[in-house]
């Protein structure tokens, strides 16, 4: 049963906070997170702050799940209507390019700048928090390359984490260069990418006859 959302004053105003946090961390980073900035971005004292964050891990930890839960709604969510299999991979990779040409964080990608950020950082709550969002995304495309498989759309010598990965790359490196160019042919040339790694994976019956 879904969990009833909390429409306290309370709660409303630390939902404004952690989505101002968000969109900030995707610019800043993580530990460009400030009190003071938050407090003048939503128009809120500093104290009235500290009394939703005991501290800034706490903040950080905050902010990585309201992320979680607008990239899951924005990426993962509208994918996972499409059909299984190759449907929902190619959905899954598309959902993504989309999210980051719609600019649904200012900086871009979320959790790329979050890992560039604390991927040489010591292991802790916040970098354990990045890495598990990470994971699961990974597991996400992975399953529907497992999908793909067991409908015969893709061949059953793929590796679907190995896919997964490469999938991955050619979104991660769309990212940085579109929002470091500002210029959207590095989206097109990843939905490229895309399309042809999945073709070349395809299971056809002349290959099907060549392992045979």
């Amino acid at each position: 049963m879904a969990q009833k959302r909390n429409t306290t004053p309370g709660a409303k105003t630390r939902e404004t906070v952690l989505h101002a946090a968000a969109d900030v961390a995707s610019i800043d980073g993580l530990d460009g997170l400030t009190i003071g900035h938050l407090a003048s971005l939503t128009g809120m004292s500093k104290s009235g702050l500290f009394a939703h964050f005991g501290s800034k891990q706490d903040l950080q930890l905050a902010t990585i799940e309201v992320a979680r839960q607008r990239y899951v709604r924005e990426v993962v969510t509208p994918a996972l209507g499409s059909g299984p299999g190759m449907q929902r991979l190619t959905a899954l990779c598309e959902s993504f390019l989309s999210y980051v040409e719609r600019g649904v964080f200012p900086g871009g990608c979320f959790f790329a700048a979050a890992m560039a950020e604390f991927d040489g950082k010591t292991p802790g709550p916040v970098r354990d928090a990045v890495a598990e969002c990470q994971r699961q995304w990974m597991g996400t495309l992975a399953q529907a390359a497992r999908e793909a498989q067991q409908s015969g759309e893709l061949c059953t010598d793929t590796d679907p984490d190995q896919l997964a990965f490469e999938l991955e790359g050619t979104l991660l490196a769309a990212n940085s260069y579109f929002h470091l160019f500002a210029d959207t042919r590095y989206l097109d040339r990843a939905r490229l990418a895309v399309r042809a790694r999945l073709a070349s994976g395809e299971s056809t019956p002349e290959r099907t006859a060549t392992r045979a």
